[in-house]
């Protein structure tokens, strides 16, 4: 880190988080194997129309950090997603010390910060140069996580905090006050090349627009034609159609040369009032204006609240299955319509109800989501998808948008750890076999897996190629998988075992290749992220 940053220091902070079987976390050394591995996605099951390949649509059961980890280290995910996404939104558990049922919320402060700095350095990999990241909080850890994505995307590339009113009613019974807002800070990847989208117009933006002149362009608005900067040339007078002069008073300029406001009145484009005599005014025409510049301030009757948002999620699934703290579709239109364009990915590694898939699906984007909890997965967020793809979603922004179903999505299951810590040293887990093993080592060295039933190889990367023996690697084993290489290739061969006769060999037949050792030789192929 810089000498003199402002950073965040808290217990743990060199350390790193792992999951545990419970739910929970443990401690862990950040060049943990466990922690700096690969881990493998796995299909599972599939629902409407899909390709079977990393560009559909896909659900991840499993942990945030894994997931992220698989998206932008696999090679075949990584050309997909690595500095590609345009949009993260994610809504983590605020660390209230709340217990809520579908959500481990109750997350010591050093914990929530660990947890929070690790996914957020793998988002800033993933996001695209005009990419930006949307982070859902409320006053718990909000101060914290601004320092913190201070840190990790540079305070330059803040882009705002956006403050959502998420409870339209007052709680007379709160102790000190009534806290009825959540923020959304937001950061770009560059902002430089951040370009975000217009929100669209409504009744109460357009109550200003008037025609008394009927002019045959539209309804138009006023527009005040002077400024409060200095401006070179912005001093001069005016003459109106009745011979009266005017100029702005004060520490005021014209906002426009004299040539520009002359093209203005030419075209119509000045209002002198109903008598002709009052200060000019620009004429702003509404099917010129086109959307809206999004305000940091966000209504419950512009993007819904906590009640609406319950309200569709019990539509969906009846009131026998309640999502605690799902958030209305509304705000995820709103979010997803600035900040991304038909085509582009949306990444929510914090599922939940489904909210964010589901509405990035009904507009149009791809997306991916996470979810750790299997029960919240197989209750809520898979269900709410499947009835988005069978068009069986007749709420939130359903009939806004016109959604009537339609593509599809895959669901991909996080592998456990392919490592086990026994004394200080780390084993390959059981299930690390056969074809198992294979992808498994493609993933860590950074191979495109092709499967095993291809002659010796099963990955390959540029001109090296994978060969991965469950078993020893000895002379008779190494001189028939080089025997296989075409001229100019070389190979990386791994085993269970390795014989010193066999590295010899290789060394000695084919300049370039090696010989690695399982799990010896992997377990620092990992890379910490930092």
């Amino acid at each position: 880190m810089a000498s003199g940053r402002l950073t965040l220091s808290w217990v743990g902070r060199d350390e790193a988080l792992l999951n545990t079987a419970d739910g929970g976390y443990e401690w862990v050394s950040r060049q943990d194997p466990r922690i700096t591995e690969v881990r493998l996605l796995r299909e599972t099951d599939k629902t409407g129309e899909v390709t079977g390949t990393p560009t559909d649509n896909l659900l991840i059961h499993g942990d945030s950090y894994d997931a992220l980890h698989a998206l932008t280290r696999t090679p075949e995910y990584k050309k997909h997603y690595r500095g590609k996404v345009k949009l993260v939104y994610i809504d983590p558990p605020f660390n209230t010390g709340q217990a809520f049922e579908h959500y481990d919320d109750a997350l010591e402060h050093s914990v929530w910060l660990t947890m929070m700095r690790d996914r957020l350095l793998l988002i800033h990999d993933l996001l695209a140069p005009g990419g930006s990241v949307w982070v859902h909080l409320d006053d718990a850890e909000m101060a914290y996580c601004r320092v913190l994505m201070d840190e990790i995307f540079g305070r330059g590339n803040f882009v705002g905090t956006v403050v959502w009113q998420k409870i339209h009613a007052r709680n007379n019974s709160a102790q000190h006050l009534s806290a009825v807002h959540d923020y959304l800070l937001v950061y770009a990847r560059a902002k430089s090349d951040l370009v975000l989208n217009r929100i669209d117009r409504t009744e109460l933006s357009d109550q200003e627009f008037w025609n008394p002149d009927n002019d045959p362009r539209g309804p138009w608005r006023r527009s005040d034609l002077t400024a409060s900067h200095a401006y070179e040339d912005g001093r001069y007078e005016v003459v109106g159609p009745h011979g009266e002069v005017f100029a702005p008073r004060g520490n005021r300029w014209w906002s426009c040369s004299r040539e520009t406001f002359e093209t203005l009145r030419q075209d119509n484009r000045l209002w002198w009032g109903k008598t002709g005599r009052t200060f000019p005014f620009r004429k702003r025409f509404q099917s010129e204006l086109g959307g809206l510049v999004p305000t940091t301030f966000w209504t419950h009757d512009e993007v819904g609240d906590n009640r609406q948002a319950k309200g569709e999620v019990t539509r969906l699934f009846d009131r026998s299955r309640i999502f605690s703290t799902p958030k209305p579709e509304a705000l995820l239109k709103r979010v997803i319509q600035i900040a991304s364009d038909p085509g582009d990915v949306v990444v929510d590694v914090f599922a939940g109800s489904g909210t964010t898939a589901a509405v990035a699906h009904k507009m149009g984007r791809r997306w991916v989501t996470a979810e750790l909890l299997a029960e919240t997965a197989d209750t809520f967020t898979r269900p709410r998808l499947e009835k988005v793809v069978s068009g069986d979603d007749p709420g939130g922004v359903t009939k806004t948008i016109g959604w009537a179903g339609g593509g599809g999505f895959r669901s991909l299951q996080v592998a456990p750890s392919a490592f086990e810590i026994a004394y200080g040293r780390a084993f390959l887990a059981d299930w690390v076999q056969g074809e198992d093993f294979a992808a498994m080592v493609a993933a860590q060295l950074g191979f495109t897996f092709d499967g095993v039933n291809s002659g010796p190889f099963c990955g390959s990367r540029g001109r090296t190629r994978l060969a991965v023996v469950d078993g020893v690697v000895d002379e008779v084993v190494a001189r028939g998988i080089l025997g296989q290489l075409d001229e100019g290739e070389r190979a990386v061969l791994v085993g269970k075992g390795v014989t010193p006769e066999a590295e010899s060999l290789v060394a000695e037949l084919s300049r370039g290749s090696k010989v690695l050792k399982a799990p010896r030789d992997l377990v620092h192929r990992g890379k910490v992220v930092r």
